[in-house]
């Protein structure tokens, strides 16, 4: 990621319950900033990534936040899974480092120029 140059604050967590801590503001994340983006893997430790979007999209106080499933999966299963559980897009990691790259890149480009994403005052639920 740091290859990416993105213009963006990134914050990583390390595992599936780490990141809905995260995105709920709980225990040693209850300071943390609220995401603009969630970038998902479907393979995280403790609680996977479809597991950790169906509570995201369940969850009215931070189920507006876009998700992308960003992952080496290439099942049909966790694709369709991913979109009937409401994510944003899904995206398989190019092995290539020059091409991962890109499609960070891309996905930066296109959420943080072209889309017009919520502010913190919109209304939610």
């Amino acid at each position: 990621m740091k290859k990416c140059k993105l213009h963006a604050h990134l914050n990583v967590v390390g595992d599936g319950t780490e990141a809905l801590d995260f995105l709920r503001r709980r225990g040693r994340y209850a300071d943390a900033p609220l995401p603009a983006l969630v970038l998902l893997d479907v393979n995280m430790p403790r609680k996977g990534g479809l597991e950790v979007l169906r509570e995201i999209k369940q969850d009215p106080s931070i189920r507006h936040i876009p998700v992308v499933v960003l992952t080496t999966s290439e099942s049909e299963q966790d694709v369709f899974r991913a979109y009937d559980w409401h994510a944003n897009c899904f995206i398989t990691k190019p092995v290539d480092l020059a091409q991962f790259t890109k499609v960070v890149n891309g996905i930066a480009d296109f959420w943080f120029t072209i889309v017009k994403l919520p502010t913190k005052g919109g209304q939610g639920g």
